[in-house]
């Protein structure tokens, strides 16, 4: 099985900070043992928000926030990283999607690449890069209502096509929260609990995807990764 250990952002990375080496040993170190046990599968870091936007589609219309975003109702569903020239291609690639979907709320942020923190240059002639487009769990994701036969067909062939393109990178889904489990650092040291999860106000900062044959398994990574990170709080979700 696979699960998604995610954190969430703060001010500093809002302000648009540069991780110091310190945290950069820390989190390669970490990542090393991971892939070392064959258990990393995935990783990245998301860019502030200011260089995103927000959409709600409500209806059949779409309202597009400019960037900085306030965490509201911050529980999620699915992310689609895709690669293209501007925030207004990965817009209009979210809005074919919500158009299968339905109604919903959708972030959109730039992934983090290695030279957005000052590693390496980023190469010359390719003007695109990677965004998340991310969508909020809504009552129907957070119930386990899959999507329909011909939505999943209609998602298939958009990924298809994207793919071929080179637009698509990735998707993945999460289950709902209630067979995840929250961490969070207290006086009593790092504590649990498991799902459903309220939803919290704080906007996703980054992840690793693992593969693990339990939960449990899985959150044997947790501690290490808050600690390297240097967070107060995870959600480790599985993922479909």
């Amino acid at each position: 099985m696979r699960y998604i250990i995610i954190h969430r952002t703060n001010a500093r990375w809002e302000a648009g900070a540069t991780p110091e080496p310190e945290l950069i040993h820390r989190v390669e170190g970490l990542i090393g043992e991971m892939a070392g046990a064959g258990v990393l599968l995935a990783g990245e870091g998301l860019g502030p928000s200011s260089e995103g936007v927000r959409l709600r589609f409500e209806g059949g219309a779409r309202t597009v926030i400019p960037g900085p975003l306030q965490g509201e109702r911050e529980l999620e569903d699915r992310f689609t990283i895709v690669r293209v020239a501007s925030l207004g291609e990965a817009v209009e690639w979210a809005t074919r999607q919500s158009a299968i979907l339905g109604d919903g709320e959708f972030d959109i942020r730039p992934v983090h690449e290695p030279w957005d923190i000052g590693m390496g240059t980023p190469p010359e002639g390719d003007p695109t890069r990677r965004w998340m487009v991310l969508r909020k769990a809504t009552t129907a994701t957070e119930a386990g209502n899959a999507v329909t036969s011909q939505s999943a067909a209609r998602l298939s062939r958009l990924v298809e096509e994207s793919t071929t393109s080179g637009v698509h990178l990735v998707s993945e889904t999460m289950k709902p929260s209630r067979k995840g489990r929250r961490y969070t650092n207290s006086r009593d040291g790092k504590t649990f609990y498991d799902g459903p999860f309220a939803e919290t106000r704080e906007l996703l900062g980054g992840y690793v995807v693992v593969e693990a044959g339990s939960l449990d398994e899985a959150c044997r990574w947790v501690p290490r990764y808050m600690d390297a990170v240097g967070v107060d709080a995870v959600d480790v979700r599985e993922l479909e």
